[in-house]
């Protein structure tokens, strides 16, 4: 049986595993047509997606039918109206700027990064101006990537200029890491991704949000990304942008050094 869609009120998370998949939540959710009235009811979900649930949260998903006879929960989404026309305003305005922008639509060393606000790993909505008077390393990853030397080694070296920059101690700075695979990595996919490899998401955020919306940001800063044949081709950029919003530093696949990064940093400094 294919995917159906559900829209619904998030109610509770069990206080005990006891699912297939480990953990559930518990929804209210709408008439889902020739399977299902209206009812609550709970429902399989991964740790990311339990890590994120709050009572009286409106979600949206799709639900798939389990060999048990029970249902399972993915590609959850935020679905409070606030939020979508937060991030829908925001995606249109990007493909506006996108249009204008046209041949030179890419954003070279020296120019200010577009306004756009995404989906962090918390489901929170992320504007970019919350960043002004900070300096940011922004990369590209998609967390099923696997090859070992692309997106994996990219997070790795992220985290040592994270640990590099406190171990300097440099104030004001902020890690951003923003999905090639936005259908598929959701904010609880991103959490996931976060909490098994332990990454301190203090001042890193990982960021999802509308297809179009990540296109025109790889538009934008350079970044090649397209599906073939169920694999996803990519190319690899990692940006230095100081407390201006401009670009002052990037690195193009992935043998970059995280050290390079800090020491621009330091050379920055105050």
């Amino acid at each position: 049986m294919r995917a159906r869609c559900l829209v619904g009120i998030a109610l509770a998370i069990p206080p005990f595993p006891h699912t297939v998949a480990g953990v559930a939540v518990v929804v209210h959710h709408n008439e889902i047509a020739g399977l299902m009235p209206a009812m609550t009811m709970e429902f399989a979900v991964s740790p990311g997606d339990a890590a994120l649930a709050k009572p009286g949260q409106r979600i949206r998903a799709q639900l798939y039918p389990q060999k048990e006879g029970n249902w399972r929960l993915a590609a959850i989404w935020p679905d409070d109206e606030a939020s979508k026309r937060e991030i829908a305003a925001q995606a249109s305005a990007l493909r506006q700027d996108t249009i204008t922008r046209d041949s030179g639509v890419y954003r070279d060393l020296g120019e200010k990064i577009p306004h756009f606000a995404l989906y962090d790993q918390e489901g929170r909505v992320v504007d970019s101006a919350r960043w002004a008077g900070k300096r940011i390393m922004l990369n590209f990853i998609y967390t099923r990537c696997p090859v070992a030397n692309m997106c994996p080694a990219s997070t790795m070296k992220m985290m040592t200029a994270q640990k590099l920059a406190r171990e300097a101690g440099l104030k004001d700075f902020e890690l951003v890491s923003i999905t090639l695979d936005p259908a598929y990595d959701t904010p609880g996919v991103l959490k996931e991704y976060a909490s098994v490899r332990g990454i301190d998401t203090a001042n890193f955020s990982f960021l999802t949000g509308p297809e179009n919306a990540v296109k025109d940001l790889l538009a934008q800063f350079g970044v090649f990304a397209e599906f073939k044949d169920n694999f996803l081709n990519h190319t690899l950029s990692t940006l230095l942008i100081d407390e201006k919003g401009r670009i002052i530093h990037r690195a193009d696949g992935s043998s970059w050094d995280p050290a390079e990064f800090i020491a621009q940093l330091k050379e920055r400094k105050g």
